[in-house]
Protein backbone atom coordinates (compact mmCIF):
# COMPACT_ATOMS: atom_id res chain seq x y z
CA UNK A 1 0.00 0.00 0.00
CA UNK A 2 1.13 3.55 -0.86
CA UNK A 3 0.65 6.50 1.36
CA UNK A 4 0.18 9.53 -0.39
CA UNK A 5 2.13 12.75 0.77
CA UNK A 6 -1.31 14.21 1.59
CA UNK A 7 -1.68 11.92 4.38
CA UNK A 8 1.65 13.09 6.04
CA UNK A 9 2.35 16.51 4.89
CA UNK A 10 0.76 18.10 7.69
CA UNK A 11 3.55 16.26 10.02
CA UNK A 12 6.40 16.46 8.97
CA UNK A 13 8.05 19.14 11.87
CA UNK A 14 6.58 16.31 14.21
CA UNK A 15 8.32 14.07 11.88
CA UNK A 16 11.35 15.90 12.00
CA UNK A 17 11.28 16.56 15.33
CA UNK A 18 10.68 12.70 16.56
CA UNK A 19 14.09 12.30 14.33
CA UNK A 20 16.27 14.50 16.67
CA UNK A 21 14.67 13.36 20.06
CA UNK A 22 17.07 10.79 19.76
CA UNK A 23 20.25 13.10 19.21
CA UNK A 24 21.99 15.54 16.61
CA UNK A 25 21.72 14.53 12.76
CA UNK A 26 21.94 15.86 9.41
CA UNK A 27 19.67 16.07 6.79
CA UNK A 28 20.47 13.37 4.50
CA UNK A 29 21.34 11.25 7.42
CA UNK A 30 17.35 12.16 8.67
CA UNK A 31 15.94 11.67 4.95
CA UNK A 32 17.10 7.78 4.91
CA UNK A 33 16.23 6.70 8.57
CA UNK A 34 12.60 7.96 7.28
CA UNK A 35 13.23 5.91 4.10
CA UNK A 36 14.67 3.01 6.13
CA UNK A 37 11.52 3.11 9.09
CA UNK A 38 8.50 3.57 6.42
CA UNK A 39 10.21 0.67 4.47
CA UNK A 40 10.68 2.73 1.47
CA UNK A 41 7.62 4.16 1.27
CA UNK A 42 8.11 7.57 2.23
CA UNK A 43 11.17 9.93 1.76
CA UNK A 44 11.08 13.86 2.24
CA UNK A 45 12.19 16.06 -1.19
CA UNK A 46 15.39 17.68 -0.24
CA UNK A 47 13.38 21.39 -0.91
CA UNK A 48 10.95 20.16 1.25
CA UNK A 49 13.32 18.67 4.27
CA UNK A 50 15.50 21.98 4.09
CA UNK A 51 12.26 23.95 4.02
CA UNK A 52 11.26 22.30 7.37
CA UNK A 53 14.19 22.64 9.01
CA UNK A 54 14.64 26.74 8.40
CA UNK A 55 11.16 27.11 9.60
CA UNK A 56 11.95 24.70 13.00
CA UNK A 57 14.82 27.05 13.20
CA UNK A 58 13.42 30.32 12.96
CA UNK A 59 10.77 28.74 15.43
CA UNK A 60 13.47 27.98 18.01
CA UNK A 61 12.84 24.72 18.02
CA UNK A 62 16.21 23.64 16.50
CA UNK A 63 19.63 24.41 16.32
CA UNK A 64 21.99 23.67 13.57
CA UNK A 65 25.50 23.82 13.57
CA UNK A 66 28.50 22.73 11.16
CA UNK A 67 29.75 19.56 12.04
CA UNK A 68 33.72 19.26 11.60
CA UNK A 69 34.21 16.01 9.01
CA UNK A 70 37.53 14.72 8.99
CA UNK A 71 36.09 12.39 6.16
CA UNK A 72 34.05 13.78 3.15
CA UNK A 73 32.45 16.65 3.37
CA UNK A 74 31.57 19.56 6.17
CA UNK A 75 27.83 18.63 7.41
CA UNK A 76 25.30 20.46 8.85
CA UNK A 77 24.28 19.08 12.24
CA UNK A 78 20.74 20.48 13.66
CA UNK A 79 19.61 19.61 16.93
CA UNK A 80 16.47 19.98 19.14
CA UNK A 81 16.32 22.36 21.81
CA UNK A 82 14.36 22.27 24.92
CA UNK A 83 11.74 24.28 23.50
CA UNK A 84 11.46 21.61 20.32
CA UNK A 85 10.96 18.87 22.87
CA UNK A 86 7.99 20.45 24.65
CA UNK A 87 6.44 21.54 20.81
CA UNK A 88 6.77 17.71 19.79
CA UNK A 89 5.46 16.19 23.13
CA UNK A 90 2.47 19.17 22.24
CA UNK A 91 2.29 17.94 18.69
CA UNK A 92 2.62 14.08 19.38
CA UNK A 93 -0.91 15.01 21.94
CA UNK A 94 -2.26 16.60 18.81
CA UNK A 95 -1.63 14.15 16.55
CA UNK A 96 -3.37 11.41 18.87
CA UNK A 97 -6.27 13.57 19.92
CA UNK A 98 -6.75 14.33 15.85
CA UNK A 99 -6.06 10.45 15.26
CA UNK A 100 -8.91 9.20 17.24
CA UNK A 101 -11.47 11.80 15.98
CA UNK A 102 -10.55 10.95 12.39
CA UNK A 103 -11.08 6.92 13.04
CA UNK A 104 -14.36 7.61 14.57
CA UNK A 105 -15.51 9.60 11.46
CA UNK A 106 -13.90 7.44 8.98
CA UNK A 107 -15.64 4.00 11.47
CA UNK A 108 -18.37 5.31 13.78
CA UNK A 109 -19.62 1.74 14.11
CA UNK A 110 -16.13 0.89 15.36
CA UNK A 111 -15.83 4.08 17.72
CA UNK A 112 -15.28 2.12 20.58
CA UNK A 113 -12.97 -1.01 19.19
CA UNK A 114 -10.69 1.54 17.74
CA UNK A 115 -10.19 -0.31 14.41
CA UNK A 116 -11.71 -0.21 10.98
CA UNK A 117 -11.81 -3.76 9.66
CA UNK A 118 -12.25 -4.13 5.92
CA UNK A 119 -14.63 -6.24 5.89
CA UNK A 120 -16.67 -3.89 7.82
CA UNK A 121 -16.01 -1.14 4.70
Amino acid sequence: MSITADLIRGHTDTIILASLMGGDSYGYRINRNLYNLTDGRYELKEATLYTVFKRLEESGFIRSYWGDESTGARRRYYAITPTGRDEYQRQVAEWREASEMIEKLICPQNAQVRACQPEQL
